[in-house]
Parts: C-alpha cells; structure tokens; sequence
C-alpha cells in the first residue's frame, strides 16, 4: 500500500486538524516581525532576487505560482521580472498584508493574492510556468515545507515547467565546539546539583523520597542540553574537515516519498578521531541555475547556508557529541552520554569506551510520528578494529548509534 503524504493530510484533514497544525506551525508566519526576520537575511534576499530578475527572458509573460508567499516580496520582484500572472498562495492571515504591498507597489492586475493551502489551490492543473518558493527549513527539511512544493508541481506545473530553486543539496561535518558543548554540560550538571538539593531538602522536611526519580529526571535534562538541535552561526575554521554532501534533492524529479527524510546516507573523514567530534553540523545550500527543459539559466545563482558563506537566518544545525572521558572537566554529576546514563553499544561498551580513530558513520533524517514537520536526526557511527590474538589479524565491527531531535 502506498504510504500517505502526512502534510497534505494535514492541510486537507477537519478543521481540528488544521487548528492544530496552524497553531504548532505555521502561526509564526502570520506575525510582521517573523516576516521581518526573513526578509532582513540579505543573502536569502539578493540569491531570489537575482534568480527572477537576473532572468528576466524565463519570466517575460509567464503563469507564476509562489507556494508560501509570505508577506508578497518574491511574487513582486516575479512581476517585476516580466510575468503575465503571479498567484501568490499563501495560508496564513500575512496574506492581507502580501494585498497590501501588492496594491502599494501598483502590481494589482499582474500579482494575484490567494490566502489557502496549496493543496486546497483552486486553480487549473497543469496551468503554470514557473513556481517560485522559499521552502527551506533548519537543515533543510525542518517544516516539511518541500511536500507542499512538490504538491504543486505534480499538480499545477506545465510539463518542462520551471522549480526555482531547482535544486537542494544537504552537507554534514564534524566540528570543534567543544566549549560550546562544555557550557552545555556545565548547565546539565548545573540543573542535577538543583535537584539533588531539592531532593535532600524534601527528605529532610518531609522524610519523602524524591531520589526515586533522579535517573527520570536526568534523561530529561540530557534530552534538552543534548539532544535538541541548536542554531548557531558557525566560523569556518571550527570545521575538522570538508562537509560531506549527504544527499542531493533535484526538484524537477524528486518523489514526495523521498522527501520524507534521509536513510542511511553514508560519511567518511578519515581523518577525523570520533574523540575530537565534539558536534556534527548540519546545513545546506540551495541551486537555481536549471530550467524544466534541462537548460542552464543565464542568471546561475547559488545559496548556501555554509560557515563559510556567512550569516543566514538559518544558520547551522549543531548536534552535540557525548563527551567521552572528559566529563569531569565540567564538573558533571554523572556521565552525561547522549541517551540514558547508561547506553550502551551494540558490542556491550560502554559510551565512554568507542574511540574509533576515524569518523565514518551514517546520517538518516526521519520525521516524527507524532509531528510531521518535525525530525528525529540518528547517526551510526562505526569503528572498524583489528585485533591481533595469537598473530592472527581479527577484524571486528562496532557501531555508536547517536539520536536528536530537529524539532
């Protein structure tokens, strides 16, 4: 049985349900100064821009869809590009300020405001050009926003129509943040000292226990000091090799089923000992420089979100690694692994005792159960021994597996 496309369940489903997913999502996006936040991202700005203006030939009389139009700015500079005909769809209540900017700026009769869901779209199959949209989420998938994209292309587009950006690609390194993981560390041990004093005092006023729930308790603070994604804006030379690119999403072609995540894409930094990881970054960069013929744009515009590139409002994705050995350096109470205190891997070890001398693993992104805009990020990391009993070469195979959340 084909699996079904949670999104557009949730765009499609009763009112309860798109109650729900508003308030968990897409709320933020109806408030100026959210918009604002986007808009003030000067790389983000000036990639779009170019991409439409800078092609003014691809644009000239065409039928423009812009999926999440947001605030209007892209469908303008469309229309500015030449198009015949923008609709800019978007689902939130912004869509009354994007009317607004529209009637303002004197682009009424070309630039058409539609406040719905995409999939809720009245509007002709296979009627559009080109459709525009800034889809991307933190580590590019957060928001599950490319489901909507690839909803209006499977639905609206032209054939050889043109997807701008066309193309998305998703890098993965490892990185020295080891101060940054160590402050982390410092508040989790922070955090136990609390409790162990609350625990103590209750005992002592009260004689009840509340030691019971100390391990409860700690999972807890570890889940949030080290197991939630972090945003930083990263320096290249805290990079300890190249970014690896993990996987590469062509619009023109990738299936809804595949952009549910990321399965087991491998990587390799030989280079790299898993003792010096003390995180894994996680970003991308995004490509409109193909139209839906196969043809190269004249205007070939890249934006990445890499350390190197400087600041976007996405930043970087941060992941912390355990600590290994060193956890009495932040004075932590118990050895704060990236799971249950106790995790062990899949040879009986336990955290504290993988040292593989390189970093070569696996990535996969999968979304949450309950959350479909959300991801479980997990990392197979694996070190490949050789033990020489009796002179005889060994090779054995253990694995670490690590887990986050992206939410």
């Amino acid at each position: 049985m084909a699996r079904q496309y949670e999104v557009a369940s949730l765009m499609l489903g009763d009112e309860g349900t798109k109650a729900a997913d508003y308030a968990n999502y897409f709320v933020s996006y109806s408030y100026l100064y959210h918009q604002k936040q986007m808009l003030t991202d000067e790389k983000r700005m000036r990639a779009y821009r170019d991409a439409m203006v800078g092609n003014g030939a691809l644009f000239a009389g065409a039928t423009v869809l812009d999926v999440g139009a947001g605030s209007g700015i892209l469908s303008l500079w469309a229309a500015k590009a030449g198009a015949r005909k923008v609709i800019a769809c978007e689902f939130t209540s912004m869509a009354d300020h994007a009317r607004t900017l529209v009637r303002e700026n004197g682009y009424s009769e070309v630039v058409e405001v539609r406040q719905c869901a995409v999939e809720s779209l009245e509007l002709e199959k296979g009627t559009v050009d080109i459709i525009i949209s800034e889809w991307m989420g933190y580590f590019l998938l957060r928001e599950s926003m490319l489901d909507s994209v690839l909803y209006a292309r499977d639905t609206f587009l032209k054939p050889n129509g043109t997807i701008l950006p066309n193309r998305a690609r998703l890098y993965w390194a490892p990185a020295n943040l080891r101060d940054e993981r160590d402050a982390r560390l410092k508040d989790r041990a922070d955090a136990m000292a609390d409790f162990d004093a609350f625990a103590h005092d209750l005992r002592s006023s009260d004689g009840l226990d509340f030691f019971c729930l100390r391990k409860a308790y700690a999972r807890e603070q570890t889940d949030y000091y080290l197991r939630q994604a972090q945003w930083l804006e990263c320096r290249e030379d805290q990079l300890l090799a190249e970014p690896a690119l993990v996987r590469t999403f062509d619009l023109y072609d990738v299936t809804r089923e595949d952009a549910r995540g990321v399965d087991d894409a491998p990587f390799d930094f030989p280079n790299v000992p898993f003792t010096a990881v003390s995180a894994f970054l996680g970003f991308f960069a995004v490509d409109f420089d193909t139209d839906g013929h196969g043809n190269d744009l004249p205007r070939c515009v890249e934006l990445s979100t890499a350390p190197k590139d400087g600041y976007t409002h996405w930043g970087q994705q941060v992941f912390y690694t355990p600590a290994h050995t060193d956890y009495s350096a932040v004075g932590a109470l118990t050895p704060p692994g990236n799971g249950d205190d106790e995790e062990e891997d899949n040879k009986g070890n336990k955290a504290q005792d993988f040292f593989p001398s390189s970093t070569t693993g696996s990535l996969s992104l999968v979304r949450q159960s309950n959350a479909v805009r959300l991801y479980d990020v997990k990392v197979d990391i694996i070190d490949n021994n050789k033990h020489q009993p009796g002179g005889n070469d060994i090779k054995t195979t253990t694995k670490k597996s690590l887990t986050w959340e992206l939410s």
